[in-house]
């Protein structure tokens, strides 16, 4: 009877999980990789930003892209830079965007994520595949707790999970001996605003805490999900901003104003047909939900 009950959830989640992956690529598989340390890079196109790290053996990829043919390419480009085999991949969450291109990495490669990642990887798979890398390239070694100390191919790396943000499952992977964090959609400039997917039990305020966690970091230089290469500075400037605007909307429900209301005092472009940004709920939707969930549950109850 449980799995009877998920299966609703899971094509509610696989929806979401395929327009993350449509909303947010990049419109040409082309990729352009950039040298950040003598072994670490990072890649845009093809869908969210990717890490590549080489170690003494192998190369730790970090995103996978967002399709068959994004993925190989990324592997073409690791090919030009080392004959090293791929041998683990992390994933910062599990939106499409990041995920799918697993289906071209060889088989057996290790796939680290989140727990939570994982859960909505397997909601996504049971539903349809949609949003999910096939089986056989499913996360195969789970992060569970908050912080995790790894060495792969002989590189340390430091993976973080301060509070569900962009979603339940994020990770933030950290670089400490390069000085270079990867905070996956927690960051990601080609938005004013942070997305949190509410489907996916992100959060506000846990976006919050997350990037305060980013700033505590020693690191000076931050690939983001989705945009260029951010400085401590640029990481400071987005917190400040979302923190601001989320304590003015929070005014503003206590002050018993609609959301529509709310949208127009801190300027929000009107809501259109179809749905805003690519069918995510906005900064401002997510905030007022969380905010008057408890209200509007009891209400609804009576």
């Amino acid at each position: 009877m449980t799995r009877n009950r998920a299966v609703p959830a899971a094509a509610a989640l696989l929806a979401v999980l395929a327009a993350s992956s449509a909303a947010t690529q990049q419109p040409s598989q082309a990729l352009s990789v950039q040298q950040l340390s003598p072994t670490v890079y990072w890649v845009t196109g093809g869908g969210g930003n990717s890490g590549i790290v080489i170690g003494t053996t192998g190369v730790v990829v970090i995103d996978a892209k967002t399709s068959p043919a994004s993925g190989k390419a990324l592997l073409d480009e690791i090919a030009k830079l080392t004959p090293k085999p791929v041998t683990h991949v992390i994933l910062t969450h599990s939106d499409g965007d990041h995920v799918n291109g697993l289906a071209s990495f060889p088989a057996g490669v290790t796939v680290i994520a989140h727990r939570g990642a994982k859960r909505e990887m397997d909601a996504a798979l049971a539903a349809g595949g949609r949003g999910a890398p096939p089986a056989d390239h499913m996360p195969s070694q789970v992060v569970g707790g908050d912080r995790e100390h790894l060495t792969l191919d002989g590189v340390p790396f430091e993976l973080r999970h301060w509070a569900p943000a962009h979603t339940s499952g994020d990770l933030v992977v950290y670089l400490p001996e390069q000085h270079i964090v990867f905070t996956g959609d927690i960051i990601a400039t080609n938005r004013a605003d942070p997305l949190i997917h509410l489907e996916k039990n992100g959060s506000s305020a846990g976006w919050e805490t997350t990037a305060q966690g980013i700033l505590g970091l020693d690191a000076d230089r931050f690939v983001p999900g989705h945009g260029e290469l951010q400085l401590k500075s640029d990481i400071q400037a987005r917190l400040a901003s979302a923190t601001e605007k989320r304590a003015r909307i929070a005014a503003l429900v206590k002050e018993g104003k609609s959301l529509d209301e709310i949208r127009a005092a801190v300027g929000d472009p009107a809501p259109v047909a179809g749905g805003r940004g690519g069918g995510f709920a906005s900064f401002t939707d997510v905030v007022y939900q969380e905010l008057t969930r408890g209200a509007r549950s009891s209400h609804e109850h009576y």
